[in-house]
């Protein structure tokens, strides 16, 4: 009676452990993606403030009459 116990017991252990593990693994890629996934928003806003940049330093060559032929 007590191998049945302990075999089931052991059973029951290795099926949890397992599921642990890879619940584990699976939120652990989950987050890896989201990281990746904010990494590429930075390059997007990266690019829109140099844009901005560009035409704020067009405007102020414009307004101020900087590099003009005059």
């Amino acid at each position: 009676m007590i191998g049945v116990f302990s075999a089931g017991f052991l059973g029951m252990l290795t099926i949890v452990s397992t599921l642990f593990v890879h619940v584990v693994r699976s939120e652990v890629r989950r987050l890896d993606e989201k990281f990746l996934g904010v990494g590429g928003r930075f390059d997007t806003i990266d690019r829109r403030l140099d844009a901005m940049d560009r035409d704020v330093q067009a405007l102020i060559r414009h307004t101020f009459g900087i590099d003009r032929d005059e």
